[in-house]
């Protein structure tokens, strides 16, 4: 059975979700919707947390492993981050080492896929959305406000 994403709390600003211990991310899985494979390993999170501007996955590759395919976006720029192990990334014609810590923003039209060469599984997150659509971020978006802490 596969394991299902844990809803924390939620409100009308707010969705909060848990999906466990990294180290069980081998226990989700879905059908792939192109080719129908079952992927495991991978857990989207835009739908669970009800996510307008971003897709957002948690991924595993097995050690020794590689993604298994190279791929593009029509619309939408990804930023992976690299949490656990260590491998290659390939963008184009260029490929180059990762490892922990490793941050890499892929273009639409960059043709991309990564591999784990380490002992250990490789644990990263994917960030999916729109190219150009960020007009204001960070403090430029952002106020301050006098709140009372709950905790």
């Amino acid at each position: 059975m596969d394991k299902q994403i844990k809803a924390l709390s939620k409100n009308k600003n707010y969705t909060a979700v848990d999906v466990g211990s990294f180290s069980d991310l081998q226990n989700y899985s879905y059908i792939h919707p192109i080719n129908g494979k079952t992927v495991t390993g991978k857990v989207f999170l835009k739908e669970p947390t009800e996510s307008t501007g971003t897709e957002i996955s948690i991924s595993t590759i097995p050690p020794n492993k590689e993604l298994g395919y190279f791929h593009i976006h029509t619309h939408d720029e990804e930023t992976y981050i690299i949490l656990k192990g260590s491998g290659y990334y390939q963008v184009d014609d260029d490929c180059f080492p990762i490892k922990q810590g490793s941050i890499i923003r892929v273009a639409p039209q960059g043709i991309r896929s990564l591999c784990n060469t380490s002992g250990e599984e490789m644990v990263y997150l994917c960030i999916q959305s729109k190219e150009n659509s960020l007009k204001e971020y960070s403090t430029g978006d952002g106020r301050r406000v006098e709140r009372k802490k709950l905790w």
